[in-house]
């Protein structure tokens, strides 16, 4: 890990410092983790490299437009790379609609709905995992936009390379369809559906540990196959006014303000 002075900035608060000193006394850990992504990475890339040349040709024939979705996410310290996934949608999706994907959107093509459905578009990630951009075990990347949306304690899930699967990618296996009736995914993914996923990323954390890793690579494997997981997460209650603000009639020459007492 680098040294708590070489983090960017916006990194070092006491919110991150916390989290940092947990992981600064797992060194041999840490170690296990990063020689187990690239040997195991290694293996895997030349053992599926036929399936992969397969996928390849079936995106090919589906759609026009790359093999490989190419966006920019960011990683460990905030660093920002161009990730490998197999695209499943239509060329330039990204530029067209939400950069959050709901469950019947139109974007995903033929051969993308069945590869998203056996979660194949992330099996690619395995280049970024021998890069060392990414680790099987990790927080999901976020596109900068919703980095830019992160409280300072969230930012201390940037300590480690982002993952290819977590506990919150588990528990969060569906988040299609908690975006799928909002008038506004990615503020609906920002405020309901990140802080969840932040939860249990930082809980993973606090508890890291090499072992603790393979156990999430197991379960996430359960997951595909179709076991359900459920998480202790509970979404604090959202506060309501009882006065719009815009719309309260003004007396006494008092001017309305969002300091409102509630009743």
């Amino acid at each position: 890990m680098k040294k708590w002075e070489q983090l960017p900035e916006y990194m070092q608060t006491e919110e991150v410092r916390n989290y940092y000193d947990i992981l600064k006394k797992k060194g041999f850990s840490l170690f296990l983790k990063r020689l187990f992504d690239i040997v195991v990475s290694s293996v895997l890339l030349i053992i599926l490299s036929p399936f992969f040349l397969v996928l390849a040709i079936a995106i090919k024939i589906d759609s026009k437009g790359p093999v490989f979705f190419r966006q920019v996410r960011v990683t460990r310290y905030g660093k920002k790379f161009r990730i490998f996934k197999f695209r499943t949608m239509v060329n330039n999706a990204d530029k067209k609609g939400s950069q959050v994907t709901v469950k019947n959107d139109a974007r995903i093509t033929r051969v993308g709905k069945f590869i998203r459905k056996c979660r194949l578009d992330e099996v690619s990630q395995l280049i970024d995992v021998f890069r060392g951009t990414m680790t099987f075990v990790g927080t999901r990347p976020e596109v900068p936009k919703y980095v830019d949306r992160y409280t300072p304690e969230m930012y201390a899930t940037l300590l480690l390379p982002a993952g290819v699967t977590s506990d919150a990618a588990i528990y969060y296996k569906d988040e299609s369809e908690l975006l799928d009736n909002s008038s506004d995914p990615d503020e609906t993914y920002v405020n309901d559906v990140l802080p969840g996923k932040m939860y249990y990323n930082l809980r993973s954390i606090e508890k890291f540990g090499f072992f603790r890793e393979i156990g999430i690579m197991f379960k996430t494997v359960f997951a595909v196959l179709g076991k359900d997981y459920k998480g202790d997460y509970v979404a604090p209650k959202k506060e309501e006014k009882t006065e719009d603000c815009a719309t309260a009639v003004e007396s006494d020459g008092a001017i309305c303000n969002e300091e409102q007492v509630k009743e």
